[in-house]
């Protein structure tokens, strides 16, 4: 079985892309990190924003103690 045009060209395609520039596969996975950190981060923040906006619906206690005399 003889290989065709586009076969040829999908295989020097993943080569370039593999092999070819310098680090491309450690600066995509570099980027891929990053935007899971981002991610993760942003998510950290909604959940104190929420912690917030719920501990300000609360009623605060502003009475005096009564001392004992």
């Amino acid at each position: 079985m003889v290989p065709g045009w586009v076969q040829i060209a999908v295989v020097v395609l993943l080569a370039v892309l593999l092999f070819g520039g310098r680090g491309k596969i450690s600066s995509i996975m570099g980027d891929f990190a990053k935007g899971i950190k981002s991610f993760k981060r942003g998510m950290k923040d909604e959940d104190e924003a929420k912690a917030v906006e719920r501990s300000a619906e609360e009623p605060i206690d502003v009475t005096p103690k009564k001392e004992n005399v």
